[in-house]
């Protein structure tokens, strides 16, 4: 080795840099890649839409909207106005025209048949999430459609309560009632959230169950399925028969007709499945 010998003043600048770095690697601190922001990562991934049910708003998806923005997951949790099949699909459809890029477009309960309908419009949407959801064909009436298979607790816990319609006309709004909303709802969630939940429910017009669907987009999108097995709004028998319809990638979770605030790890890693066969 050549040259002079360190002075002990540059040897003990050089251990206070070397240590002064260690500590901002601990803290935390960015590095030139990390203070790029989380839109770095995000351009790669599509934009996840999230719809929300009946009896619920956007915020029912918060615990899966935070996971997959930890993700790097640009989310949007779309406003389903819960006003009738026909009017939500269009408004669905609308947002996703506005963003550009593929889109994994996921539902919840009604939001479910919302989606479908709204897809077959969308050719933006690359992949369909069903969560504990309404998957029906087109010509189909969800009513009909949940008729089919017997056990829904659901009906008997509704409150009608009729409103001023848009034509003038009298309608129906109905409610989940309150106290029986985390028996029928959410069973598996805890009590003091479920009343939270119940208290700021969003009514569902009563023409939801009578429209008839325009268009299946699950023919042509590929989907996945989330089955709650211990489903008492939408009865397992009828999500299994409409994922095996739909040719559906399917996971059989066992929860509530929320598994978005029960299992919502379960929730987020289907949806990750489905974000990873889309290229943005």
């Amino acid at each position: 080795m050549t040259g002079r010998p360190l002075s002990r003043r540059r040897t003990l600048k050089s251990a206070v840099g070397a240590a002064a770095l260690t500590v901002a690697a601990a803290a935390g601190a960015p590095s030139a890649a990390a203070s790029a922001g989380p839109d770095a990562e995000q351009t790669e991934k599509p934009t996840v839409v999230l719809v929300h049910g009946a009896f619920a708003d956007a915020a029912s998806w918060n615990p899966v909207t935070e996971r997959l923005q930890h993700q790097g997951h640009p989310v949007i949790a779309a406003a389903n106005p819960l006003r009738g099949l026909t009017h939500d699909a269009a408004q669905v459809a609308a947002r996703l025209a506005a963003i550009p890029g593929p889109v994994v477009l996921v539902g919840h309960s009604y939001g479910g048949a919302v989606v479908t309908q709204a897809a077959a419009t969308a050719p933006n949407v690359k992949a369909l999430v069903y969560v504990s959801a309404f998957v029906p064909d087109a010509g189909e009436v969800l009513g009909e459609l949940a008729a089919r298979f017997p056990g829904s607790q659901l009906d008997a816990a509704l409150t009608p309560v009729p409103v001023p319609g848009a034509d003038g006309t009298t309608a129906i709004d109905l409610y989940i009632r309150p106290d029986r909303y985390h028996e029928v709802f959410a069973q598996d969630v805890a009590p003091p959230t479920t009343w939270v939940l119940a208290s700021g429910q969003r009514p569902l017009s009563a023409s939801a169950f009578t429209d008839r669907v325009s268009g299946a987009a699950w023919h042509t999108v590929p989907s996945w399925t989330l089955i709650s097995t211990r489903d008492r709004g939408i009865v397992p028998e009828l999500q299994r028969f409409q994922a095996a319809r739909a040719r559906s990638r399917t996971v059989e979770v066992p929860t509530s007709h929320l598994p978005m605030y029960s299992r919502p790890g379960a929730v987020v890693a289907l949806i990750r499945s489905a974000a990873r066969t889309v290229t943005a």
